[in-house]
């Protein structure tokens, strides 16, 4: 009771806030019940992009790293549960350990070497590894099944005769739901804590933040550790939807396909990158329904973005009210220099 008194006090923007939360929640518990299946499926696919987009972005949006390797994870978590699931079992207890540790361990190994470097070399190195686990896919053909891929079993979870099963698109869907909220809730207090405001800085001026004292590669290397885990989370949920893993995932599109996912949602913010997923994901969906030339339309949306609205779709929907407490704190900022100069001269 009082949580719910301490809710209404808010004040009318917090609140206002909260409850569109906490509507938009409810549809999403709700969605499976009302959606064809095809529809269903589509949105499974959009949850497990978002969580793919949000952890790029917490390397280029907030970190200011520019990775063109990050579909090494992604492809890496949906290999690591097809292989374990296939000699332990597909429960989630012993798998989903697996698959965050070996894409954290890929994201360090990486990280380690990549971010000794910047700029276009950074994006080089990172996309030259990712094409190293590409071609590991392809000739590994005793463990990885070479360009066929390996068949995924759907996963479990439970200990004894407590099972939850998943091979139910309606059961997968509240997975999925469970990971993106649980991702989502996990990097909104990274970004939003002491480390997250040092990521920031680290991204404007790294030079300044290392005269600081602040290790700028100690906090690179945690970001790059933790965005590789929920990509690799994130593709063994598309694998494990799919109820197949193949090369393809680690490809570098998959990587390209991504950060334009960020970018047409806007870098930055972590509501963008699930904009940005839907819309890349669901556009060719309908567009291809009417035309042989989707890809053409696809490609002028997302030049239309790049000229127009670099901020993406987060910031045609925030940009105004962005720009009135910039104004605002403008003024502010003038207001308190004209009183310091009038106490000056007083």
């Amino acid at each position: 009771m009082q949580g719910i008194l301490k809710l209404l006090a808010l004040p009318k923007a917090q609140g206002a806030r909260i409850w569109w939360r906490i509507s938009l929640l409810a549809v999403l518990l709700a969605f499976p019940f009302g959606a064809p299946p095809y529809i269903r499926s589509l949105m499974i696919e959009v949850l497990i992009f978002a969580i793919f987009a949000m952890s790029l972005d917490l390397l280029l949006g907030y970190t200011g790293l520019v990775s063109f390797g990050h579909a090494a994870y992604f492809g890496l978590g949906g290999y690591v549960l097809a292989y374990s699931a296939a000699r332990l079992g597909p429960n989630l207890l012993i798998t989903l350990p697996l698959v965050a540790l070996a894409s954290s361990l890929a994201a360090f190994g990486i990280g380690f070497f990549a971010l000794r470097t910047s700029g276009i070399y950074f994006l080089m190195l990172t996309l030259a590894f990712a094409q190293m686990f590409f071609g590991l896919a392809i000739k590994w053909t005793a463990v990885t099944g070479g360009s066929d891929g390996l068949p995924v079993d759907r996963p479990y979870l439970g200990v004894g005769d407590l099972l939850i099963r998943f091979g139910s698109d309606t059961n997968f869907y509240y997975l999925a739901l469970a990971v993106f909220l649980g991702s989502w809730w996990l990097l909104a207090r990274i970004v939003g804590s002491p480390f997250g405001h040092t990521l920031r800085g680290i991204k404007e001026n790294e030079a300044r933040m290392r005269a600081l004292g602040y290790d700028a590669w100690r906090y690179k290397i945690t970001a790059f550790v933790i965005a590789g885990l929920l990509a690799g989370l994130a593709g063994m949920l598309l694998a494990a939807f799919n109820r197949h893993v193949a090369p393809e995932t680690l490809y570098w599109t998959t990587s390209g396909q991504v950060i334009i996912m960020v970018l047409v949602g806007g870098a930055g913010s972590l509501s963008g990158p699930i904009l940005g997923a839907a819309l890349v994901h669901l556009l060719p969906s309908y567009v291809s329904s009417y035309t042989d030339r989707w890809q053409s339309i696809l490609g002028l949306v997302f030049i239309a973005f790049v000229l127009f609205a670099p901020q993406g779709i987060y910031g045609l929907i925030h940009g105004p009210e962005a720009r009135r407490r910039e104004a605002l704190r403008r003024r502010l900022r003038a207001g308190a220099k004209r009183t310091t100069r009038d106490q000056e001269t007083g």
